[in-house]
C-alpha cells in the first residue's frame, strides 16, 4: 500500500525513517475523503480544492497536498526545502509548487515500484463498457483494478493508480484523448503492456483538429508498447484508421473484427433487442456459439475486445464466458419504463454519431412504434454536418416518429425530410421541458423512446421526468 515514504521519495528523492504511515485512499473531493487519505487540493476555475483542506482533515484525511499557503491552523512542511523526520506527523499539508503534477509524479513512482501487467484501452466509442467487460473476465482469475466511471485523464489516470496495491496483478486503465501527446504522457506515467484501440471516429476533432489527428493521438497508444513478446496491440481490424497503427508499434498485433481476416473474429450476429445478442465466435481452429446480455448488436465489437485481452492475459474459455455473461458492464444505455408503460432507452450519457448510429439500430431491433429524441453532438469541429447529416438520414430509416432538441440537431431533421421522412412526423424542439410535456401527452405503453444527445444538453432530464418510480 502507498505510504507517506513513497510520496516523499517520489517529490524529494529522499525516505525518511519515520515516514511509516500508510496511505488507503487518496481522494481530489473533501466529500470522498477517508480515514487516513491524502486529499489533494488542485485549484479550478470555479473551485479551488485548497478551501477544503480543512473540511477533509475533519473527514478523516492525514495529508494534504497544497501548492499554496491556506487560511487556519494547519502544521505545513514545505517540499520545496529539506525536511526531518520530526515534523511528518500527521495530519500534515505537504507543499508543493503545483499539485496535479506532483501527483503525476508520485503516480509514475509507484507504477514504478509494481509488479503487474496494464492495459490500457482508448479509442473514440466503446472504452467505458470494454474496460468494464475485459475486468469482469479478468477478475476470475487475477486481483484486477480498473479506472472508475471516467477517470481517464491526466488527474484521474494518476489517481487510479494510487489505488493499486502490491497484491494487485493487472490494471485495466481507460486513457482519453483531447489533444496530440496527451496519451503519450498517461503512458509515460502507467507503462502498459497491453495496447487496445476501439475505433477511430469524429469525436473531439473540434480540439483535434482531424479525423487524422485523432488517429495520430490514439497510436501513441501502441507506440509506447514494449516490444513483443511483452508487448501486445489489439487492434479493430474493421476500422482502417486503426488496422494501418500495426505499422508504429514493435509489440505483437493481435486483430478482432467481423472477417476472418482477422485473429479473433465473429459472424452470425443477431441482436435480440433488450434480450442481448447472439453471434458466433472463431479463434484459431475454435468456434464458439456466444449469447450475451449485452444490447445492440454493435455490442459484437466490445465482446471482441474483451475476448481478445482475457486470451492473451492467459484466461481460459470457461473463464472468459463467465466474465461475458455476467452482464454488468452495460454502462450507458439503460432500459426503464415511462409512467404509461412505454420503454425509455435512455443513452443519454453522450453522444458521437457512430453511438448514436448504434442507439438507432437497437431501436430498429424493438417491437412496436419507435420514437427517437436526438439532441446535438458536440466536439465534432469540421465533422460536425456531416455526423449529424448521418444521424438524420439513419433516423428516417428507423424511426416513426423523429424528436430533435438544439440548434445542430435541426440538420438531423433536415437530412430526415430529405430521406424521405414526413414532414409532420418530425418536431424540432429547443428545451427539454417542451419534449417532456410531448411525450406524456403522446406516449403509449406500445411505443419505445430513444434519447441520445450531448451531456451539456441535459437530456437525462427528460427520463427522470417520464419514469416510472
Amino acid at each position: 500500500m502507498l505510504a507517506l515514504a513513497d510520496i516523499l521519495e517520489a517529490l524529494k528523492g529522499t525516505r525518511p525513517e519515520k515516514a511509516t504511515q500508510t496511505i488507503p485512499h487518496t481522494a481530489i473531493d473533501s466529500r470522498q475523503v477517508q480515514a487516513g487519505s491524502l486529499f489533494i487540493a488542485i485549484p479550478g476555475e470555479n473551485v479551488d480544492g485548497h478551501d477544503f483542506v480543512g473540511a477533509a482533515f475533519e473527514k478523516g484525511a492525514a495529508f494534504a497536498l497544497i501548492q499554496h499557503e491556506i487560511d487556519g491552523d494547519f502544521k505545513t512542511l514545505n517540499l520545496r526545502t529539506e525536511i526531518s523526520d520530526e515534523e511528518l506527523d500527521a495530519p500534515l499539508c505537504l507543499l508543493v509548487d503545483d499539485t496535479i503534477v506532483a501527483l503525476q509524479e508520485i503516480a509514475r513512482f509507484w507504477r514504478n515500484k509494481l509488479d503487474l501487467r496494464v492495459i490500457g484501452i482508448t479509442g473514440s466509442v466503446g472504452k467505458s463498457t470494454t474496460k468494464e467487460l475485459a475486468a469482469q473476465a479478468l477478475t476470475s482469475r487475477y486481483r484486477t483494478l480498473k479506472n472508475f466511471g471516467n477517470l481517464n485523464n491526466e488527474i484521474g489516470l494518476p489517481l487510479t493508480i494510487l489505488g493499486l496495491t502490491e497484491k494487485h496483478e493487472r490494471a485495466i486503465l481507460e486513457m482519453g484523448f483531447y489533444v496530440p501527446g496527451e496519451i503519450n504522457f498517461l503512458c509515460e506515467i502507467a507503462k502498459p503492456q497491453v495496447g487496445v484501440i476501439t475505433n477511430i471516429g469524429t469525436v473531439h476533432a473540434e480540439r483535434a483538429g482531424s479525423q487524422e489527428a485523432i488517429a495520430q493521438g490514439k497510436a501513441e497508444l501502441v507506440e509506447a508498447l514494449p516490444p513483443a513478446p511483452e508487448g501486445i496491440a489489439i487492434l479493430n481490424y474493421d476500422d482502417l484508421w486503426v488496422r494501418e497503427m500495426a505499422k508504429k508499434t514493435d509489440a505483437q498485433v493481435f486483430f478482432y473484427g467481423l472477417t476472418s481476416d482477422s485473429d479473433l473474429w465473429a459472424d452470425e450476429i443477431e441482436g435480440l433487442g433488450l434480450d442481448g445478442i447472439r453471434f458466433r465466435l472463431h479463434y484459431k481452429h475454435e468456434t464458439l456459439h456466444m449469447h450475451l446480455p449485452l444490447i445492440g448488436r454493435h455490442s459484437v465489437h466490445t465482446a471482441l475486445r474483451a475476448t481478445a485481452i482475457a486470451l492473451v492475459e492467459g484466461l481460459t474459455w470457461q473463464e472468459i464466458i463467465n466474465g461475458l455473461r455476467a452482464g454488468r458492464a452495460q454502462l450507458r444505455l439503460v432500459a426503464v419504463r415511462s409512467k404509461c408503460g412505454a420503454l425509455i432507452l435512455d443513452d443519454t450519457y453522450n453522444a458521437s454519431p457512430a453511438s448514436t448510429l448504434a442507439a438507432l439500430n437497437l431501436l430498429n431491433e424493438l417491437e412496436g412504434r419507435k420514437i427517437a429524441v436526438l439532441g446535438d453532438m458536440l466536439e465534432l469541429g469540421k465533422y460536425e454536418t456531416q455526423g449529424h447529416e448521418m444521424v438524420g438520414l439513419r433516423a428516417a430509416e428507423v424511426a416513426d416518429i423523429l424528436l430533435t432538441l438544439g440548434k445542430r440537431a435541426h440538420t438531423i431533421a433536415r437530412a430526415a425530410r430529405q430521406a424521405g421522412m414526413s414532414t409532420e412526423k418530425i418536431l424540432e424542439f429547443e428545451d427539454t421541458a417542451s419534449i417532456i410535456e410531448w411525450s406524456k401527452k403522446n406516449l403509449t405503453e406500445k411505443d419505445s423512446l430513444l434519447l441520445k444527445g450531448s451531456r451539456g444538453l441535459h437530456m437525462d432530464q427528460i427520463v427522470t421526468a417520464l419514469e416510472a418510480k
